[in-house]
């Protein structure tokens, strides 16, 4: 595993050679390029530690088979709940890909599952008709709660950005419109309240933005998979319900072997009073290996509600999941928030011979500061047979007084 750290004036130069050849750079290449060389092991990063065992696991009917992209909150009155997309076999209705759960835990380590759903998709709703994930949670100002969600239709139809609101975190109700969309696929949202005021979402974006988002003859979703067209996007908003662009692209996928195969989220962390450095946390994939065959996804085939594959989520995605891809978290720096230079691997594991609960993938994580001023991560894991939990890291105690 490495890391590739590059001069502002080298870069251009790899750029291009990047376009020309359609080929990811690799340590040798990069060498050519006469960039600086990171080398180290996620394994033993010293910024973060892995907490033994699992935050949560499927355990009931509602998300026995696959749980996924967590999210943080800390309760007012004490405790902390999290908010998880999972798939079971009491979904609520035969072609329902995943919805969003929550469980609370008094101490941040031990939680228990909640009853019911949390958020479900609409069945007669195209752009919500299957599938919802990904939540990211903000407080509104007149004290009640929003979330923010990747919300999927059928594989042909571009995904968008949604939100619900709550009085109690529980019991939750959809808001009308669309928060983001236009892309021909967004998701991974990240909500981050902004020092000077204001709030930005962090999402990954997919494929070139029509001219109007209201575009009916946007192009068919399900063809885009190239992660070079990939990128972590932004948004500002005033009260984020309208949310404007910003211009430019934070981050881009498929430049390195590590995030050949995409960026899937990114969280960050903005400065506190008196500090100037923006720290971001990024999920970035690994395509699987030359030659090898990858089972459809059935968020990529328009067909998945007709042929089993959305019936079937859960086992059709796992094993694309494990054809051969590997996910890793990583960090980037910015001194605005818009302008990012990526840094080193946090949390990854050993890899399809080993034996970790995050063996195979380590992806959407999601950060909250504890009371003693170090961050405590949440992120999902997936071991060598396809069983995905959501473990946790905590950072060091040096690193967090720096931050």
């Amino acid at each position: 595993m490495f890391m590739v750290k590059w001069c502002r004036d080298c870069w251009p130069d790899l750029h291009s050679w990047t376009e020309n050849t359609g080929r990811t750079p690799s340590i040798e290449h990069a060498c050519l390029f006469n960039l600086a060389l990171s080398y180290f092991d996620c394994r033993s990063n010293m910024e973060w530690q892995k907490e033994p065992g699992t935050r949560l696991r499927g355990s009931r009917p509602l998300d026995r088979l696959k749980v996924q992209a967590p999210c943080i909150v800390a309760v007012p009155d004490g405790g902390y709940r999290l908010f998880y997309t999972a798939i079971g076999p009491a979904k609520p209705y035969a072609v329902c890909q995943g919805y969003i759960l929550s469980a609370f835990s008094k101490d941040g380590l031990s939680f228990h599952p909640e009853p019911g759903i949390r958020l479900a998709p609409t069945p007669d709703v195209p752009h919500r008709s299957l599938r919802i994930l990904a939540p990211t949670i903000s407080r509104t100002c007149d004290g009640r709660w929003r979330m923010y969600f990747e919300s999927r239709g059928t594989a042909d139809r571009p995904t968008v950005i949604g939100s619900a609101l709550s009085d109690d975190l529980l019991n939750w109700e959809y808001e009308p419109g669309i928060r983001l969309d236009g892309f021909l696929k967004i998701g991974g949202p990240r909500y981050v309240g902004l020092p000077d005021g204001g709030c930005r979402l962090y999402c990954f974006a997919v494929g070139p933005r029509p001219e109007s988002a209201a575009d009916e003859q946007q192009p068919d979703a399900s063809n885009s998979s190239d992660p070079t067209d990939q990128c972590v996007i932004s948004a500002f908003s005033e009260d984020g319900v309208r949310f404007e662009l910003e211009v430019g692209c934070r981050l881009q996928a498929g430049r390195f072997e590590y995030d050949s195969a995409g960026i899937t989220a990114a969280d960050v962390v903005p400065p506190e009073a008196g500090q100037t450095e923006w720290t971001m946390y990024f999920s970035a994939w690994q395509d699987v290996p030359l030659g090898k065959h990858v089972p459809v996804h059935p968020s990529q085939d328009p067909d998945a509600t007709s042929n089993g594959l959305s019936q079937d989520f859960a086992a059709a995605s796992i094993a694309s999941d494990l054809a051969g891809y590997r996910s890793r978290i990583f960090t980037a720096r910015s001194r605005d928030g818009l302008n990012w230079d990526r840094g080193a691997c946090v949390v990854a594991g050993a890899g399809y011979d080993s034996h970790g609960l995050d063996a195979v993938h380590a992806e959407d994580m999601s950060l909250i500061r504890l009371a003693d001023g170090r961050f405590r991560m949440y992120y999902a894991a997936c071991d060598i047979q396809g069983n995905w939990t959501i473990g946790s890291a905590i950072q060091d105690r040096k690193e967090a007084a720096q931050s």
